[in-house]
């Protein structure tokens, strides 16, 4: 058994922070610390307010908050930073969040019911224009913080800081907020208009929220809520591009739980009656995309063994055009993918695909890394790493607000962009070392969360 199901009091010790383990390829080194300085440089030290994006200037997202948790717990375990600035960066950022206003309020405030909005302002923090009080974007801040108290477990007042403002942070959370009469979980809500119709049903990231919620001690709900979750689950399961799997079309949606619980060996009544894990539904729907890239249906350029990822990106523009003789229809910020029950691709690459299931896809998603490096090489591969994503199809005069045109890689994003970024480092490092899988393992909530949906060993 892999999980350690019992082990719900105290903390994973990672024991005595052994010497550091190497990189299996230089490039993944490289990566990996610029995919790190990104969210150090660019995060706000004292309020911990992490960019969406990076150059463009827009707000901040309380998601990208969450992997950038994640970066710090690597700053200081790799020895970018020292331990003690990666403690008071986590510190400073989970006291300035939970000191902002909350209430019903449409401004002014940064959330409600212990939710976050998607996106808060860079000058104080509250609510941006009119987006939603976000579920699933509060649960992806949460398993940052609850991973970060994990890990910052020394008897030093910064460090006991961390762990007291990261509970407090979780068990303010009234779960049963976002519960509607179908017994889920919407997926936000607005002051001006009530909870969004869209609610967390068929199989992609919201699972975290229901395992967040049935842990909870303070505001839990019941854990017939997650019974309701799977049953939406069959629609979504077939054959894609070679592979049996749980269908989501954009890689994302198998990856972000990913990053701090390890599926590897366990299942729910689900999963179990299918005859294999999480972890592996998530190789097989890697591995279909590939298969994907390499059959290349619609005839985008590039499309290969090794350049291949499909995601939610940003792209050209929302635009029809005709190309070397094909119409086709581009989309500017989307998610993409094949299969699923809303497939699209426009020719966009994102590596942050690839390179978010590198802990599913070890040898082919280096493979696409350095391929994508060694091909496009500057065009794409900057100051932080990849950039979001390219399109070598969209060679074009076409303007493009998202993007600029280069000489190899055709159409490339501006932009990093923090929610793509997570992925690439958090996934790097569990397959160096299995860390951020390892310290969830100590997360008691987060493990009574799995009981209580009924995983087990497979």
């Amino acid at each position: 058994m892999s999980l350690g199901l019992l082990a719900l009091g105290g903390c994973a010790h990672l024991p005595g922070h052994k010497a550091r383990i190497a990189f299996s390829d230089p490039l993944l080194a490289d990566l990996h610390k610029r995919t790190f300085r990104f969210f150090w440089e660019i995060t706000d030290h004292h309020t911990g307010l992490t960019p969406d994006r990076w150059p463009t200037r827009t707000f901040s997202s309380v998601a990208a908050i969450g992997f950038a948790f994640n970066a710090y717990i690597i700053g200081a375990e790799q020895g970018y930073v020292s331990r003690a600035k990666a403690a008071e960066r986590t510190r400073n950022t989970l006291s300035f969040l939970y000191t902002l206003p909350q209430g019903e309020a449409a401004s002014g405030v940064a959330g409600h019911k212990g939710y976050f909005y998607h996106f808060l302002n860079f000058e104080d923090g509250t609510r941006y224009k009119t987006c939603e009080l976000s579920s699933v974007d509060t649960a992806l801040l949460l398993m940052g913080a609850l991973c970060a108290a994990q890990y910052f477990d020394r008897d030093d007042a910064v460090e006991a800081s961390v762990r007291r403002l990261a509970t407090a942070l979780y068990e303010r959370v009234d779960w049963t907020f976002m519960m509607r009469p179908s017994g889920r979980q919407t997926m936000g809500w607005h002051p001006e208009t009530g909870f969004i119709k869209a609610e967390w049903q068929g199989y992609y990231e919201g699972m975290m929220i229901y395992l967040l919620a049935m842990g909870s001690p303070t505001h839990p709900i019941d854990r017939s809520a997650y019974g309701v979750w799977c049953s939406t689950y069959d629609e979504t399961f077939g054959l894609n591009n070679g592979f049996v799997h749980l269908g989501f079309h954009a890689l994302f949606g198998h990856q972000y739980n990913h990053i701090w619980i390890d599926y590897r060996g366990i299942a729910d009544a689900y999963m179990r009656a299918k005859g294999f894990d999480y972890f592996e539904n998530s190789r097989r729907a890697t591995l279909s995309q590939r298969n994907y890239a390499i059959a290349n249906p619609m005839g985008f350029k590039d499309y290969g063994p090794d350049i291949w990822g499909f995601t939610a990106c940003d792209g050209p523009a929302d635009v029809k055009l005709t190309l070397d003789g094909v119409e086709r229809q581009f989309r500017s910020y989307s998610a993409r993918g094949p299969g699923g029950d809303h497939p699209f691709d426009d020719g966009t690459i994102a590596p942050t695909a690839a390179l978010g299931s590198i802990m599913f896809t070890p040898e082919e998603s280096l493979a696409a890394a350095k391929a994508m490096k060694a091909r496009y090489g500057a065009d794409i591969y900057d100051k932080y790493g990849f950039h979001d994503s390219f399109n070598p199809t969209f060679v074009t005069d076409y303007p493009s607000r998202e993007g600029h045109q280069t000489k190899r890689a055709g159409w490339v994003s501006n932009d990093y962009i923090g929610i793509d970024q997570g992925p690439i480092l958090s996934a790097i490092e569990n397959q160096r070392s299995g860390l951020f899988w390892r310290l969830m393992k100590g997360c008691a909530p987060l493990q009574r969360g799995l009981k209580l949906a009924g995983f087990e060993a497979l």
